[in-house]
């Protein structure tokens, strides 16, 4: 994959994305392996593990299905010597290796269940990878993806921080503070590197030109009620590690802002009296038979 298909590249070979995936999984897999349940998979399935970084929700997979056979696709050789090692107790049910999402090795028909989380906000032309998904998966098999919007991440700011905030960015408003930051910066820096972090709510169109059915749509709530505190918080002390300089470089944003709005909503979640929710959308569909 060109660098100009992959614009995150340097931050997703980041340790920080290493720490990020951990906390990911243990944050959403209680939610979202009723959704995959939910399938109408053969006993002892093949599935595909697209984008799937040091594995950790290819184990899970591997634990809930004892039956299945796994392959896990990614584009960072430390990522899959990490996948490969720490699945060894899966001996030949779980496999590794490096892959082009737009150009995959496999042939046609050959999985009953293809995951790609957490990828297509992160790289342009989503539908190309979404065509060749389309391309290995069985007829009446499934698509599962896990598309962020990140304009679906809300917080109620302590009051020390928001003034922090106001005075180190002039254009805070104490009632729009993260919602703002989520505009102007991450979702400015994606437009910027040819992204989309709204992918979310547009991957359900591209499901729909690509001639998939049964589309399901759920939104996993990862919040200060359903998520340790401490989990939820490492999940965005890894993005403030990892993106801020990239951020601060494609916006109008500075560094110390960035990591100011960052660590405002770092301390909402660690913070007792204070709300914070990532609404995450998990997208699935058959394909015809």
């Amino acid at each position: 994959m060109s660098s100009t298909r992959n614009p995150q590249a340097e931050q997703m070979a980041d340790e920080s994305m290493v720490r990020n995936l951990r906390f990911q999984a243990d944050a959403v897999w209680p939610q979202e392996w009723p959704l995959i349940e939910g399938y109408d998979l053969p006993d002892a399935p093949q599935v595909l593990d697209l984008a799937c970084g040091t594995g950790e929700i290819s184990r899970r997979l591997l634990e809930a299905i004892p039956k299945a056979n796994l392959l896990g696709i990614d584009i960072h050789a430390d990522h899959i010597a990490h996948a490969a090692a720490a699945s060894q107790p899966f001996g030949a049910r779980a496999q590794f290796q490096l892959g082009d999402a737009y150009h995959l090795d496999q042939e046609d028909d050959s999985f009953d269940l293809s995951l790609c989380r957490h990828l297509l906000q992160a790289i342009p032309d989503p539908a190309k990878v979404i065509a060749e998904l389309v391309r290995v998966t069985k007829p009446g098999g499934r698509l599962h993806l896990v598309v962020e919007d990140y304009a679906m991440m809300h917080f109620s700011l302590p009051e020390a921080h928001l003034r922090k905030l106001e005075q180190i960015d002039p254009d805070v408003a104490a009632d729009d503070a993260s919602d703002l930051f989520w505009l102007r910066g991450p979702i400015a820096f994606a437009r910027a590197t040819g992204s989309d972090l709204r992918i979310g709510r547009n991957a359900f169109g591209h499901l729909v030109r690509a001639g998939l059915t049964d589309i399901r749509v759920n939104y996993l709530v990862i919040d200060t009620l359903r998520v340790k505190r401490d989990s939820f918080a490492s999940i965005w002390i890894a993005w403030r590690d990892g993106y801020s300089q990239a951020i601060a470089r494609e916006t109008d944003l500075t560094y110390d802002q960035v990591v100011a709005h960052f660590d405002a909503m770092i301390a909402a979640i660690r913070e007792p009296e204070c709300y914070g929710v990532w609404h995450l959308p998990i997208i699935s569909a058959a394909l015809p038979t």
